[in-house]
């Protein structure tokens, strides 16, 4: 059975990339994945302040907030997807900051190779307000590097969707839901 961890990114509660991200589960569940979600916006998570205690020991030293939670979740998932709102063409500051605490996992994964997982992959659900050509790009590189962070190869698949804005209106989309739920099925599966 494969062990699917969610990330939920948008500050909103119900918005598009949360309706992308529930039919993508639910795609994984019916394929027999175990899921495991985190919401940013229900995180308490302090930003990296960039001071390399973590780099001789892969253990942050910011030890007050949520992200003590979200660790064993990274490390112990073998498929991680993100769904994300696109802001200003980057990730909400929620998501960010989880994202860049993970250096720390990054550290431990350099020094304990073993916690690599070749067989592990990500899935990164993303939609924005804009039609720009590059809308995506610098979100799906930071996703890339994420993954290589935390210990799965940097291979990932994607769903993206533009144009898409007010909270609900992915519904409009005629084929983003039964999109999103196949892609996680496939993924589930893969």
């Amino acid at each position: 059975m494969s062990r699917v961890l969610g990330i939920y990114c948008s500050p909103r509660e119900g918005g598009n990339s949360d309706l992308l991200m529930d039919e993508f589960l639910r795609g994984c569940r019916e394929a027999g994945a175990e899921v495991s979600t985190v919401y940013t916006r229900k995180l308490n998570v302090q930003g990296c302040i960039e001071c390399g205690g973590c780099d001789d020991t892969g253990e942050c030293i910011l030890l007050d907030d949520d992200m003590e939670d979200v660790y064993p979740l990274l490390i112990g998932a073998g498929k991680v997807v993100i769904s994300t709102p696109i802001f200003f063409y980057g990730l909400p500051a929620q998501a960010k900051a989880l994202i860049d605490r993970t250096q720390a996992l990054y550290n431990r994964v350099r020094l304990q190779p073993e916690l690599r997982r070749g067989g592990g992959k990500g899935f990164f659900l993303g939609v924005g307000a804009t039609k720009g050509q590059n809308l995506f790009d610098g979100s799906l590189l930071c996703f890339k590097y994420f993954l290589d962070a935390i210990g799965l190869p940097k291979e990932m698949e994607s769903l993206t969707f533009r144009r898409v804005e007010a909270a609900g209106a992915i519904r409009e989309h005629p084929t983003a839901l039964a999109d999103a739920f196949r892609a996680g099925q496939d993924f589930a599966r893969a």
